[in-house]
């Protein structure tokens, strides 16, 4: 699940980046709504969209969000929270809309929810050799023994799932589960396959093919 963070106010676009971010999933940010507007949106699944934007209006850009045939799906995020806000908002076409301040567990929550009902989103369990993963309470479990898995862990292994039988390599792996902040020079993905794989345990599971990648078999 990829999320892009729309807000004027950098610290605490950092602050709510930073924190989905440490729930697992991959955050890019736009500081204002030109910026988003020219930003390739089909590859998020959720667009977390301050209302009050420079440059571009939140609700025009909320309008130009909904209209695309493949587009993510918005929260919208505003100090408005009177009912008349929050009903103009979703008649703009947002999927969700959250009053500031807000607490983070339910931006959390309303986030992963709205994941869930994209059109397109995936069967929310996976199950492949031996393994069943549950992304909505990440929880894996292999062969009858629950493992303990670190959040970036729990992505690489939902990536690799998803992608069986086909290789990811560790550029794509960085694209998925990091962020565009990520160094492409970093060896962050083998040292976290690495982990995966001894918690993983016996017979091994994940293959690696050098100058491909890596695979479920």
């Amino acid at each position: 699940m990829r999320v892009l963070v729309v807000e004027d106010d950098r610290a605490l676009a950092e602050v709510v980046a930073e924190g989905l971010r440490d729930q697992g999933m991959p955050v890019d940010l736009a500081h204002d709504g030109l910026a988003a507007a020219e930003a390739d949106l089909t590859g998020y699944d959720v667009v977390v969209l301050d209302r009050d934007l420079p440059g571009l209006h939140g609700d025009v850009l909320c309008q130009m969000i909904t209209e695309r045939a493949d587009r993510p799906m918005v929260l919208m995020v505003t100090a408005a929270s009177a009912p008349g806000d929050r009903v103009s908002g979703l008649t703009l076409g947002a999927d969700d809309y959250l009053a500031k301040p807000f607490h983070f567990p339910e931006l959390v929550l309303r986030v992963r929810a709205l994941a869930r009902r994209r059109p397109d989103a995936r069967p929310r369990v996976v199950r492949l050799a031996g393994i069943e993963l549950d992304p909505v309470r990440r929880t894996v479990v292999r062969d009858g023994r629950q493992l303990a898995l670190s959040v970036k862990e729990f992505a690489v292994l939902e990536a690799l799932l998803r992608a069986h039988p086909g290789f990811l390599s560790a550029e794509s792996l960085l694209e998925r589960v990091w962020d565009e902040n990520a160094d492409p020079f970093t060896n962050t993905v083998a040292v976290t396959v690495g982990r995966l794989r001894r918690k993983l345990g016996e017979p091994p599971i994940i293959s690696t093919t050098p100058g491909v990648g890596y695979r479920i078999g």
